[in-house]
C-alpha cells in the first residue's frame, strides 16, 4: 500500500507540474459579465481530460439591451487542446457586434504552429500559446496568439499590489496584474487594458474599460465556494 501511494504521488505530481494552469475540481469555471451592476453575459469554460490530453472549451456570450433593444452583442467559442502541458491546436469562432466574423484554427506541426484567422494563414513559432487569461503562465510571455482574431500580439504585464476581493460573500487574498497588448492595424480601437485577479493561480476576476462607451466591464467568478 505504501508503494502504491508513492507511485500515485509521483504520478500526481508529474501531472500537476505538466499542466501550465490549474484545473478546477469539478472541471468547470463560470463567470458573470457585469456592466453598470447588471449581468450582461457569461463566460464558461469546461475542462475535458482524456489521458495526457486536456481540452479547454470556452464560450463567451455578451448581449446588452437598452430599452429592450439590442445595443451590443459579442460571441466567442474556442476549443484549445493541450497535451502534457503543451499547446497543440485550437478551433474557434468569433462574432463581433458588426459584420466581422472569424473562424480561427491553429495546429502544431513539426516545425511551426500554423494558424488561420483575420490575416489568413500564419506560420508562427511552435511554442506560441493562446491569449487565455485563465492560464496565469501566459503572463510571462512576450507574444501570444489572440484567439478572438487569430493574430499575434505583443503583451506587457505589470504586477500590482496584492488585494483582497469579495466573491460570493467571501474575502479572498489575490495577486493582481495589469495586462496590455499591442494594437493591430485592422483593430477598430485600442486593445483594452485588463486588470486581473488570481488566487492560487485560479482566475477570479477581470476588469477593463470598454473603449467604445468608457464603461467598466467586470468578469467575475460566480461558482467560487472555497
Amino acid at each position: 500500500m505504501k508503494y502504491l501511494l508513492i507511485i500515485f504521488l509521483i504520478f500526481y505530481s508529474f501531472y500537476s507540474f505538466s499542466q501550465p494552469f490549474p484545473v478546477p475540481e469539478d472541471k468547470e469555471a463560470s463567470f458573470d459579465v457585469i456592466r453598470k451592476k447588471k449581468i450582461i453575459g457569461s463566460l464558461f469554460t469546461k475542462f475535458i481530460e482524456d489521458g495526457d490530453k486536456l481540452i479547454l472549451h470556452s464560450v463567451l456570450d455578451i448581449d446588452v439591451k437598452i430599452l429592450l433593444f439590442p445595443a451590443y452583442q459579442f460571441f466567442q467559442e474556442t476549443k484549445e487542446t493541450w497535451i502534457n502541458g503543451k499547446f497543440i491546436s485550437i478551433k474557434g469562432f468569433t462574432d463581433f457586434e458588426d459584420d466581422r466574423e472569424y473562424n480561427i484554427t491553429g495546429n502544431d506541426n513539426e516545425n511551426f504552429f500554423i494558424a488561420n484567422g483575420m490575416d489568413g494563414e500564419l506560420k508562427l513559432n511552435k511554442n506560441i500559446i493562446p491569449l487565455n487569461y485563465w492560464n496565469i503562465s501566459m503572463l510571462d510571455e512576450k507574444t501570444v496568439f489572440d484567439t478572438q482574431k487569430g493574430i499575434v500580439r505583443e503583451i506587457n504585464v505589470e504586477k500590482l499590489d496584492d488585494e483582497k476581493i469579495k466573491i460570493n460573500g467571501n474575502m479572498i487574498d489575490t495577486i493582481k496584474y495589469l495586462f496590455k497588448a499591442s494594437k493591430h492595424p485592422k483593430d477598430k480601437g485600442p486593445f483594452p487594458e485588463y486588470t486581473l485577479w488570481y488566487h492560487k493561480n485560479e482566475l477570479l476576476k477581470m476588469e477593463f474599460k470598454n473603449p467604445k462607451d468608457k464603461k467598466i466591464i467586470k468578469i467575475i467568478r460566480n461558482d467560487w465556494n472555497q
